[in-house]
Order: C-alpha cells, then structure tokens, then sequence
C-alpha cells in the first residue's frame, strides 16, 4: 500500500453551497476543522462516518454532460437508500434535476452544479 484515502474533491463555483447540498444527502458536518486543509471561500468539506468529500472553487466552472465524451462526468458517487421515491422528493428539494429516470431500482441526478450522482435503490 502507498498510501490511504484523504477525500474525494469535487470542483464547483461555491463550494460551501455544494457542501451544504450533499449534507443534505448524506448527513454529516460541513467544515469541520482540521489540520489536513484550510477552510476559506475557495475549500469546502463534508465529514461524513464514510469518508470526507471536498469542495474545491473553480472560477471557469463548467458542467460534466450526462451522458457524453465532450464534457465527461470523470466520476460519479452512488448513494444507497431505502426508499427511492422518497430520497428523490428529498434531493430535487436540495436543488438536485434528473438526468435518467429510466432504470429499475436507480435514478441519475445532476447535483446543484452538474456532477451526476445516482441514488440506488438497497
């Protein structure tokens, strides 16, 4: 092993705004001090029990396209929750669209500024 996990960075326009969003997602504290990283305008965090997701300024912001290569999604978090159409009400109240509502069992998301993120039916 070279190393371990810190977080998982997600570029955005605001990142405490981010932050807060997937808070509300996925429970946790929204900037929580600590050595590892400053907290400022530019750097957001989202401590959760499972990890840490950050949130990193990006001024020429630009959203991934789902799907699609020309501006690809790089990456995408999987949520599990019990209740689909419920946990659905709750992330399009946070300010989360639907990209793909087409499948069993799961749905695409765009989260406030883009990034597609799937809730997954357990």
């Amino acid at each position: 092993m070279i190393g371990t996990l810190q977080c998982v960075v997600l570029d955005c326009p605001e990142p405490r705004v981010l932050a807060e969003f997937y808070r509300g997602v996925l429970g946790g504290e929204v900037d929580r001090p600590g050595q590892e990283w400053s907290l400022d305008d530019d750097w957001s965090t989202l401590h959760h029990t499972a990890g840490v997701l950050a949130f990193q300024r990006v001024v020429e912001y630009v959203a991934p396209e789902w799907p699609g290569a020309e501006r690809p999604q790089q990456f995408h978090l999987d949520v599990v929750v019990a209740d689909l159409a419920l946990a659905t009400d709750e992330v399009l109240r946070l300010g989360a669209s639907v990209l793909d509502d087409s499948h069993d069992g799961w749905t695409v998301f765009a989260d406030p500024v883009g990034h597609p993120f799937c809730l997954v039916r357990s």
